[in-house]
């Protein structure tokens, strides 16, 4: 294990690893204080060695990691590697490529839908990680023996859980099926934090037109504002006093003071003030200008039980193949699948998935098939005639 805290030995480090098929990768961050994520150290395991990058040392230059990150003949292996992409993202102006998630993997190898990376790692390897250092202060230095250990550690089971992965993939005939779910975490688009946006990750329903242009006003407003300051969101204003401020539209000072969820005085400082202006803005808009309350999908009761039996399908198809359901359809897939009368447009009925899962639930929605309990086991038999619905 080396700690690197100068850039010369980055360079040389990444120079070594860029010659490697794979590397293991992990980052350790904070981000209780700040909007983005603070990068403190980078672990990196080639197929014999561990490098440890102090980001917080003084003047040191990640170019070379970023590059690393980059290299197209250097498969870099995250698990759940969506944060450590992202700050690669946010900081290197790039998206390592190509990568390999252990956590999908794991999910396409039938290790369930959401195994821990404990669990993981003891299931396919035998080992076991210390968790003692998982929740320190990666900010402050120096950094304990015990702490450096840990981050070591992380990679090290990584390299050897993509191996034990791949291993299986390869006997499985899967590796396509794991290759064609990066895309997701390959998009920039998974990334970038559009402030327009923002409203969206917002549990509230608008009942006026109003209100909705309110609340993406605001979560607009406050998603820049902490972007710009490097504050998280609720320290700029918090979720529940900005759902209120949407809902009740408060055009004064005094109106927005009145607020339950607003704090004595808020209301008179800059930003309480700035608050009044942009709902000033809102309420002044001519109806035309107000946006369109969304539609809710319209539920019908009768489907319920055609979502329940795909369901059953999907299990049923998960415990056969030994893949984890999640990975195959989500609840909203089969949701869709159930109400439309054609092919809904899911990922369960394209590619790996439609062979595996969505020619028999199309199979099932048009009568084809039924499903049948036979010695403890749901299976699926062939429909000679046609159905009769139960009266």
């Amino acid at each position: 294990m080396e700690l690197i805290t100068r850039t010369q030995d980055v360079q040389a480090a990444c120079q070594r690893l860029a010659k490697a098929e794979f590397v293991a990768v992990d980052t350790e961050f904070m981000r209780e204080t700040t909007y983005w994520p603070k990068l403190c150290l980078v672990q990196i395991a080639g197929p014999e060695d561990v490098v440890l990058i102090d980001a917080l040392a003084p003047d040191i230059d990640l170019g070379p990691f970023f590059r690393l990150m980059g290299d197209e003949s250097v498969l870099k292996v995250f698990h759940a590697g969506r944060q450590d992409i992202e700050i690669v993202f946010h900081m290197g102006d790039l998206i390592p490529h190509p990568i390999f998630d252990t956590q999908i993997a794991a999910m396409v190898c039938g290790f369930g839908d959401s195994v821990s990376y404990e669990q993981l790692v003891l299931r396919t390897t035998g080992g076991r990680i210390d968790k003692s250092s998982r929740f320190t202060d990666w900010a402050r230095r120096p950094l304990t023996d015990r702490q450096l250990d840990y981050a070591a550690a992380d990679v090290t089971h990584l390299r050897d859980v993509y191996a034990a992965l791949a291993k299986q993939l390869q006997e499985q005939k899967r590796a396509d099926w794991v290759e064609t779910e990066m895309d997701v975490l390959t998009s920039p688009a998974t990334y970038r934090v559009e402030p327009e946006d923002a409203w969206r990750r917002l549990k509230m329903r608008a009942r006026r037109p109003v209100e909705l242009a309110a609340l993406k006003a605001l979560a607009a407003w406050r998603e820049r504002e902490a972007q710009a300051r490097d504050v998280p969101r609720g320290r700029v204003l918090k979720d529940d006093a900005l759902q209120e401020i949407a809902s009740q539209v408060p055009t004064s000072v005094e109106a927005l003071g009145a607020l339950r969820t607003i704090g004595r005085g808020f209301e008179r400082s800059k930003t309480g003030q700035e608050i009044v202006g942009l709902v000033q803005e809102v309420a002044a808009l001519p109806k035309e200008k107000l946006p369109a309350l969304p539609r809710q999908p319209r539920r019908n009761d009768g489907n319920s039980a055609a979502v329940d039996l795909l369901k059953v399908l999907l299990k049923m198809t998960a415990e056969e193949h030994g893949v984890a359901p999640k990975v195959i359809a989500t609840s909203d897939d089969l949701e869709a699948s159930a109400a439309d009368e054609a092919e809904a447009k899911v990922a369960a009925l394209s590619g790996w998935r439609r062979k595996l899962f969505g020619e028999a639930a199309l199979r099932l929605k048009r009568g084809e098939v039924a499903l049948r309990f036979e010695r403890g086991r749901v299976r699926t038999v062939e429909v000679g005639g046609r159905i009769q619905a139960a009266e």
